[in-house]
């Protein structure tokens, strides 16, 4: 199906599918029962029912392209009794999230051996679990995925209406009930807020578990500067298979740098989708976290649900066993229709980090996101490298860095004389200029410091089942950004700084409309305000907020690269203006 850009996407070739890889197999339709106690291998969970499994089902969609789909479904379920769990993703309906483990993270994120069956699908909730509760569970191979027909795209109107129309598939099938719902994380969640948007009639409830909502402005180009390595390096590289390619992010930037039809096709109407949402994030993922934000507080209906959780995304749906049942609750109220008291539950849940060895909180009950009784204090960058809360410095000054060395930075500091927790999304409101070019690309990161001067990093797993007990025990080579967490960022190109206020959710992260570059004069002062990630992090006494602005990305390993930063020569930051309410 063609639809209508004002530009036409570039496609880049992906690797065929190879068998194994992933746990591809050729097509081969046939139908299994697999027997209550059957495991996949040596150290996976065991199957507690019998499994009827429909291999390589072809659906047709509405231009003609078929997808492959693998059904796990109760075997002797009655006629129209049995509601389904949509799965939506281009990594391989048999893709084992036990291989994606072993593939992306240390320790099996301190998963033990037997919590999955190996039937899951990569971010996807596993089969064995839900069909022993009374659900089918239906892995999708999306547009151009291993067999499925067409070019991949990856999200947008297309993949939309390709979901709707599986959805409506399913429900017609004479073992299920008519009631669809969709879970998984990441790309399996993102997927959900642009099919939910269309109303498929059949599609009862969702449950977005860490999914970002603006592909543009949240993933792909946050700040108007490209950030895609991880999707080009690792996941189109070595997960994604395909034998007609696959729209390319990269290129289009390439191209098409500012938010044109295609950009723009990518950012769901999150206030379309009225059905029962129950929303899960986390302050340590460094993509998905506003978008579930926005989500929140913009789908449009009361039966909603926030749960902010304190660890890494996998963990979360995989080794969280509590929010697994939650989940199963959550469904069984909406495609089962079981009176479950399900409503009782708070509508929002946040929780804090507390860094370094220290265990998180969890659970914590708010009226609502942002928390109402939040007081926005604004803080004053010094010239001696502090943050003020009390007064704009009497005397101007200016503070530089070296643009084009990512080791030097403009730094200060708050610290704290009582117990503090900062949960909410902060914003900076910068004064500065370049003298050696007509733009800058500014990256900010709100680190926490111990009563020492340490920088702190949060553990996104919990401690257990770990061959490590101290941040300082965890290898270089394992310090990424799936297991630890630094702190809260913001990214901006200034000549990207054009904000729509009127579609901004929050007045602290900003709109950016990206449809033109403003070029500032070299030596010329401009303001600048750069959203900041959300963040909840508690603060004892003695303990440190530490701002710091430079040229480079500071994170941890995200998989990223540094070719895509413009800079040159010297920022200069003017102090004694306010900075930001945080």
């Amino acid at each position: 199906m063609s639809l209508n850009f004002n530009v036409q996407a570039p496609v880049e070739e992906l690797k065929e599918p190879t068998v194994d890889h992933g746990g591809y197999q050729p097509l081969k339709p046939r139908t299994e029962t697999l027997p209550k106690g059957y495991s996949t291998a040596p150290g996976r969970r065991a199957l507690s029912c019998d499994i009827f499994v429909d291999h390589d089902v072809s659906i047709t969609v509405r231009d003609g392209c078929k997808l492959y789909a693998d059904i796990y479904r109760p075997p002797n379920a009655s006629a129209r009794s049995t509601p389904a769990v949509l799965c939506w993703g281009p990594f391989g309906k048999k893709f084992s999230g036990i291989e994606s483990l072993r593939l992306m993270t240390p320790w099996n994120l301190g998963i033990p051996d037997g919590t999955l069956s190996g039937l899951e699908m990569f971010e996807a909730p596993d089969p064995a679990e839900f069909v022993d509760r009374g659900y089918a569970v239906i892995n999708v191979d999306s547009r151009g995925a291993f067999n499925s027909e067409g070019t991949m795209v990856i999200m947008g109107t297309q993949e939309a209406q390709d979901g709707y129309d599986v959805i409506e598939w399913i429900a017609q099938q004479p073992w299920c009930n008519g009631n669809v719902g969709m879970a998984g994380n990441s790309h399996l969640a993102i997927v959900q807020w642009f099919i939910a948007a269309l109303r498929p009639p059949s599609l009862k409830a969702i449950a977005p578990w860490e999914g970002c909502g603006d592909l543009y402005r949240e993933q792909f180009a946050r700040g108007g500067i490209y950030g895609g390595d991880l999707f080009d390096h690792l996941i189109m590289k070595y997960i994604l298979r395909g034998r007609n390619g696959i729209e390319s992010f990269r290129k289009m930037f390439q191209e098409h740098p500012q938010a044109n039809d295609w950009w723009n096709d990518k950012r769901p109407d999150l206030a379309k989708i009225k059905i029962p949402t129950y929303i899960t994030g986390t302050w340590t993922n460094t993509m998905h976290g506003m978008g579930a934000i926005r989500g929140w507080m913009e789908v449009d209906t009361p039966d909603k649900w926030l749960r902010w959780h304190p660890y890494q995304e996998w963990y979360d749906i995989w080794g969280n066993q509590d929010g697994r049942n939650e989940l199963l609750g959550f469904f069984d109220r909406y495609l089962k229709g079981i009176e479950n008291d399900w409503e009782s539950t708070p509508k929002v849940r946040m929780a804090i980090l507390k860094y370094g060895e220290k265990e998180p909180l969890a659970n914590l009950v708010e009226d609502n996101f942002p928390i109402p009784r939040t007081k926005y204090q604004k803080a004053y960058l010094n010239p001696n490298g502090r943050l003020s809360l009390d007064a704009a410095p009497h005397q101007s000054d200016q503070i530089s860095y070296n643009s084009e060395n990512p080791e030097d930075m403009a730094k200060f500091t708050y610290t704290f004389t009582e117990r503090t927790q900062l949960v909410g999304i902060p914003k900076a409101v910068l004064y500065m200029r370049c003298d050696d070019m007509d733009d800058m690309d500014i990256f900010i990161v709100l680190n926490k410091l111990s009563a020492s001067g340490k920088k702190l990093f949060s553990l996104n797993i919990p401690w257990s089942n770990l061959p490590v007990s101290k941040i300082s025990d965890i290898p270089a080579d394992q310090r990424t950004e799936v297991i630890l967490y630094q702190g809260p960022t913001g990214i901006l190109r200034a000549s990207n700084r054009g904000i729509d206020t009127s579609r901004s959710m929050h007045p602290n992260w900003p709109f950016y409309t990206h449809e033109k570059e403003e070029k500032i004069e070299p030596g010329s002062v401009v303001r600048l305000e750069i959203g900041i990630w959300g963040m909840g992090v508690e603060y004892e006494s003695g303990e440190s907020l530490e701002l710091s602005i430079s040229g480079f990305y500071q994170g941890l390993s995200n998989f990223g690269t540094t070719e895509h930063v413009k800079n040159k020569g010297k920022h200069w930051i003017h102090v004694g203006v306010q900075l930001a309410p945080t």
